[in-house]
């Protein structure tokens, strides 16, 4: 078996929604790294422009798309059918998600945000399936979380004035949660059609902006895994290259941890 070509993406063409954020980014540039034609797809255009370089946009395509809107998603694979002929790799890494603390929380932003988490996969992957089972083989990637699996820790993390505003909300959670189950679920109806789906759940990966203006949290994170660091959008490509590749066909139905050790714990 020859390795390179084990992950040599040439003539896939792979999407990433949300492709132009703080992981999503990485994720592209590793699946640029295997060869794959990749389509970033998201709502905005100025975003995609800032984040990747003239060079990197030469070899990048950019798509609009809402994934919470089904009619945005249709028009959307309309205009990828049509120009590339196919889709081999799907990530869904874009959500939407609204509210904060669980006392002040609307109805409305625990809904919205379970349908922008949630929902958005949903309809992505009902789309793509008709060409997908029509190829008879393709690779979804659902971008999950470690907080799918674990609670915060609120007393060592999310205590005091300074970190407060970074907790995560229980709605998050339990629609990354609710993603885990959605990944097996549709793992078992399409496997039968050479089409393997997988998640993958991060774990510690601030953004930039909340790492300048607060670097007494990021030590708490760090401290909170065996690995003692924050991920970098880099510790994706490893995961990403696996599982786009033929090198995860017999890998189906799994959420694979990349959070530096913090849910062994």
């Amino acid at each position: 078996m020859n390795m390179n070509k084990l992950f040599d993406l040439q003539g896939k063409v792979a999407i990433v929604t949300g492709g132009y954020g703080h992981l999503g980014s990485g994720m592209v540039r590793a699946l640029l790294q295997t060869h794959a034609t990749v389509i970033v797809a998201g709502r905005s255009t100025a975003k995609y422009t800032a984040t990747f370089t003239d060079v990197e946009r030469n070899s990048l395509h950019f798509r609009e798309i809402d994934v919470t809107n089904a009619e945005s998603i249709q028009r959307f694979f309309v205009d990828i059918i049509h120009q590339f002929g196919t889709v081999d790799i799907l990530v869904n890494n874009a959500h939407a998600s609204s509210g904060n603390s669980q006392e002040n929380m609307s109805d409305d932003d625990w809904s919205y945000t379970f349908e922008g988490v949630v929902g958005s996969v949903h309809k992505m992957t009902k789309a793509v399936i008709p060409l997908m089972k029509k190829q008879k083989s393709g690779k979804i990637i659902n971008i999950s979380s470690m907080y799918g699996t674990v609670s915060p820790d609120f007393k060592s993390l999310y205590q005091g004035d300074d970190c407060e505003k970074y907790t995560n909300p229980p709605h998050y959670g339990a629609a990354k949660a609710a993603m885990n189950q959605l990944t097996r679920y549709f793992a078992v109806l399409l496997g039968p059609y050479n089409i393997q789906v997988n998640a993958i759940a991060p774990g510690p990966f601030p953004n930039p902006k909340v790492q300048q203006e607060n670097p007494a949290f990021i030590e708490k994170l760090s401290n909170k895994n065996p690995l003692h660091r924050i991920g970098k959008p880099e510790d994706l490509a490893g995961i990403i290259a696996l599982l786009s590749s033929p090198a995860s066909d017999f890998i189906t139905g799994q959420t694979i941890h990349v959070d530096g050790g913090w849910t062994i714990w």
